[in-house]
């Protein structure tokens, strides 16, 4: 068994501990136990799961695993620690706000012999698995994702790494990209910022990748795919799926804890992580300028 602990008590935070107290049958989750959870704030027992220092966390031997659930600026510092008790880690995107950063946790995670774990919970939602087999094949002539949503929350950093899922989505679907341009508006009075990056993929096809937020803006991801046979504009609708985002990404998790996941996955993950976070690194100090 994995004993885990839970840092950050959130949305997600909760999440984790709900599935973890409650795993698919016969996944490798089942081998995961939750020992306490970790809070800025002192708080009551959550689901049964109480509320432990992270001193207590890295120095106890029966602690194997840690949820990093905060926002996204803590990342790094929080992995860092654990890493460095010899603690797997599994946490939400981004894991660091550089991919300097990034690449120095994925050698720590190695030398220390433990496994960095980065969620991308968008990647397992049926609409984009959907989406994934409408692309398989065609030749991309020219494409645009547009994503809108609400008001960036504190300490979540730049438009570029608070939506690196969008830009994961475009990696996954089209390959390794390049950045050409990238610019920035803002209205800070109205709380209204908006990101427009200008890729390349490895045969020079253009795609467009926009963030924007502003209060009351609905959460939405418009496409708009030009390949060679047809056009998309619409994501293809697809069914609910049986299990439940987190708990799939869970299950993944633990499949690398136990040995399931072979060399070369675990190789291509970190590939692409550690690509987008530098195109976002190229994105956000083109933005700056």
């Amino acid at each position: 068994m994995f004993g885990a602990v839970v840092v950050g008590i959130g949305t997600a935070g909760c999440v984790r501990i709900r599935d973890i107290l409650a795993p698919l049958p016969d996944s490798p989750a089942e081998k995961l136990t939750v020992r306490g959870f970790i809070s800025r704030r002192s708080l009551d027992s959550q689901q049964g799961v109480s509320q432990i220092s992270v001193e207590e966390a890295v120095n106890t031997e029966d602690i194997h695993v840690a949820f990093i659930c905060t926002e996204n600026l803590s990342h790094e510092d929080n992995i860092r620690t654990f890493l460095q008790a010899g603690k797997h880690v599994c946490v939400e995107y981004p894991m660091a706000m550089n991919y300097k950063a990034a690449v120095e946790l994925w050698d720590l995670a190695q030398e220390k012999g433990v496994i960095l774990h980065e969620e991308h919970i968008e990647l397992l939602t049926e609409d984009y698995k959907q989406l994934k087999k409408e692309v398989e094949g065609k030749m991309l002539k020219e494409g645009t994702l547009h994503f809108t949503g609400g008001a960036l929350k504190p300490g979540f950093g730049s438009l570029a790494f608070s939506g690196i899922a969008r830009l994961t989505w475009l990696v996954e679907l089209f390959g390794e990209l390049s950045v050409t341009a990238a610019t920035i508006e803002e209205d800070s009075g109205i709380n209204f910022c908006k990101m427009t990056a200008k890729l390349l993929t490895a045969d020079n096809k253009p795609l467009t990748w926009i963030e924007e937020r502003r209060p009351g803006l609905p959460r939405t991801k418009n496409i708009n795919f030009h390949f060679g046979s047809c056009t998309l504009t619409q994501i293809p609708p697809a069914p609910r799926g049986a299990v439940g985002l987190f708990m799939q990404d869970l299950i993944h998790f633990s499949s690398k804890l136990v040995g399931q996941v072979s060399a070369e996955e675990l190789k291509r993950e970190k590939i692409r992580i550690l690509h987008c976070l530098e195109l976002t690194d190229r994105i956000q100090k083109l933005c700056q300028r």
